[in-house]
């Protein structure tokens, strides 16, 4: 069986589709077998597609931003996936309130080895195009790190 991985922010239409897509891709051209998906903590954007300037951005960086739903995540999820990879550090808190034994939540950033220590990936949503850049780049910044992980799974 593959290794399951979850990528996790508010509301599940920019962050955290945006990390899912990227990994996906990353892990196709490794020929990494992983399944990869994303939610968000809170329910207020469910069904929403992922935000028009997150599309935008993976596109004009050569990844399909695929056919997103946001759904919020539920314990069921984080008990079954191997690693799950939150944008800041109160969307981890909040995931282990659902799932108290939980050993395998962390950080984005927490595999990026030039981030500093508990930053996370800011929200993009509140800003114009610069912030789903940076976005993208912490992300893509964090992804050998996150592979290495899903490699060390089996």
């Amino acid at each position: 069986m593959s290794p399951r991985l979850i990528f996790v922010c508010q509301g599940n239409i920019c962050r955290s589709t945006m990390a899912e897509q990227v990994a996906r891709h990353w892990a196709d051209e490794a020929g990494l077998e992983v399944g990869i998906d994303s939610a968000g903590v809170s329910d207020e954007e469910r069904g929403n597609p992922i935000d028009p300037r997150a599309r935008r951005c993976l596109l004009t960086h050569g990844c399909d931003p695929g056919t997103h739903r946001a759904h919020q995540i539920t314990a069921a999820e984080i008990a079954a996936a191997d690693l799950v990879m939150a944008a800041e550090h109160w969307q981890l808190q909040r995931m282990r309130k659902l799932v108290p034994e939980s050993v395998h939540l962390h950080l984005i950033t927490d595999f990026d080895p030039h981030a500093r220590p508990q930053l996370g990936v800011r929200d993009p949503w509140y800003g114009g195009m610069e912030g789903f850049e940076d976005t993208l780049e912490a992300i893509e910044s964090a992804m050998p790190g996150i592979l290495d992980a899903v490699r060390a799974l089996g």
